[in-house]
């Protein structure tokens, strides 16, 4: 292929958002591979990017174009052709001045080609100006677009301008050959010849100048379409391995998350059985909180029926103490009274045993 990568990395695209003008817009839901790519035929630099078969950066260097970093790890360029803002965010910084370092680089190689372009097209302009005698340009011709124009006329325009020098330059040698000035008569009869035949057809290419500018237009817009397929499906060409590569990450990548997204819902089966666990926690929970308030209600009539009981208790335990008391009294009398029975009864028995 004619244009081929020459530096590489990863980055996520972004794109300005074309209604805010502000906010950056996602193309990519992950890194993707970032390309600097040479056209050898056409000495042009141009970034590309593809996500899967779809090209979100295609993006030709140009020397008026300046890449901004605006984080340590984020950077962005403005692209006048694509009318964006293309923006890409890396996963260091060292690769953030790595693709910088690059940008600048091709900057300054498109300038260069740029500058050797317009040297190289004024000095085969030059030349043609020259010969058409200053007054007459040369029109655009569809034979020219095909290249075969040039290579036709070119020539004999050149021939007739060059005879025209050479009679002043030689003006010595024609005086004393008689043969070679026939010689030239002959070769300035026939380029004058030429001369008549390609000024009838520059008069006819003026007047169908505008018929062919038209024309030319519609050719260069369709070449123009069919260059930015080929760029494409070249893009897709060069980038099969990157592509391929890619593809082996994803896959490994998807496999990683089935895996990951496996695990998941296994822990998210075991949060429900867990769930389920502490709603019947809480039902128990709930059931057990309205037993023991009951138990609490009863516990409370117990208490007071205890408190009343001790009440009683204390007041049966005095009436027993002073029941007590009584009892010790009288016994204490009784015991009196039966000390005093019996000594009468002593007294009684001595008397009758007197008697």
């Amino acid at each position: 292929f004619r244009e081929q990568p020459i530096f590489s990395t990863r980055a996520h695209v972004f794109q300005i958002d074309p209604n805010t003008k502000k906010n950056w817009v996602p193309t990519s839901k992950h890194a993707v591979t970032v390309s600097y790519f040479y056209d050898s035929t056409r000495n042009v630099y141009r970034i590309i990017s593809l996500d899967g078969s779809k090209a979100i950066i295609n993006s030709t260097i140009t020397p008026n174009m300046t890449f901004t970093k605006t984080s340590q790890k984020f950077g962005q360029w403005a692209d006048s052709r694509a009318n964006t803002v293309y923006g890409l965010g890396f996963s260091s910084e060292h690769h953030l001045s790595k693709f910088a370092e690059k940008f600048q680089e091709f900057k300054e190689a498109a300038r260069l080609a740029k500058e050797k372009s317009q040297e190289k097209m004024e000095l085969t302009s030059t030349p043609s100006q020259e010969s058409a005698g200053g007054d007459i340009q040369s029109p655009l011709t569809p034979e020219s677009i095909n290249g075969t124009d040039d290579e036709r006329v070119t020539p004999e325009v050149t021939q007739n301008s060059e005879p025209r020098a050479e009679p002043t330059q030689n003006a010595l040698p024609f005086t004393h050959s008689s043969t070679i000035s026939k010689h030239w008569e002959a070769e300035l009869a026939t380029l004058k010849g030429n001369n008549a035949k390609l000024t009838a057809a520059l008069l006819e290419s003026t007047a169908n100048v505008k018929q062919w500018k038209q024309q030319l237009a519609a050719y260069q817009e369709e070449a123009e379409r069919l260059h930015k397929r080929v760029t494409e499906l070249e893009c897709v060409s060069s980038q099969a391995n990157a592509v391929h590569t890619h593809k082996t990450e994803l896959n490994q990548t998807i496999q990683e998350l089935e895996s990951t997204l496996k695990k998941k819902e296994e822990e998210i089966e075991g949060l429900k059985q867990e769930i389920e666990n502490a709603r019947e926690l809480q039902a128990q929970r709930d059931s057990l909180t309205q037993k023991l308030q009951e138990v609490e209600i009863r516990n409370k009539d117990l208490e007071g029926q205890l408190s009343d009981l001790e009440q009683r208790l204390e007041k049966s335990q005095n009436e027993q103490e002073a029941f007590r008391n009584n009892l010790k009294t009288l016994l204490e009398i009784l015991d009196g009274k039966i000390f005093e029975l019996t000594e009468l009864r002593d007294n009684l028995a001595k008397l009758i045993e007197c008697s």
